[in-house]
């Protein structure tokens, strides 16, 4: 769904492949309380941050947790979402809020429901 897709840029039209990379937990990479995900947006790094406490919540929610693989797509759709509303191409980090991940991952369940299941994550990507 959200590992590897191509979307068109609200601004200039052109064709955008993204293509996920890696979740790296930021605490120990730049001490920030999230997960990012990093994404290559036409071999451009751009990462989006998930809050760690949106792990939490979600495990209050449904006692269910958000896997690295759920975690990508949600990061995968929100970046989607940004690109289509015009984001800032010069922008390396997004940060996410809870209730968007938590919105976000409804929807992420909901499509991979409707597809059959939740597509895996590229080894070595």
């Amino acid at each position: 769904m959200y590992e590897d897709f191509h979307v068109t840029d609200r601004w200039s039209g052109e064709d955008l492949h993204c293509r996920w990379k890696a979740n790296i937990v930021a605490i120990a990479t730049r001490h920030a309380d999230a997960v990012d995900i990093r994404f290559d947006v036409n071999g451009r790094p751009m990462w989006i941050a998930l809050p760690c406490t949106a792990w939490v919540e979600q495990k209050k929610r449904t006692g269910k947790a958000i896997t690295d693989q759920l975690a990508a797509q949600i990061a995968g759709r929100y970046l989607k979402q940004l690109i289509e509303e015009g984001y800032d191409s010069r922008r390396e980090v997004y940060t996410m809020t809870v209730p968007e991940v938590l919105a976000l991952l409804d929807a992420v369940v909901t499509e991979a429901k409707d597809q059959g299941a939740m597509p895996s994550l590229p080894v070595g990507a």
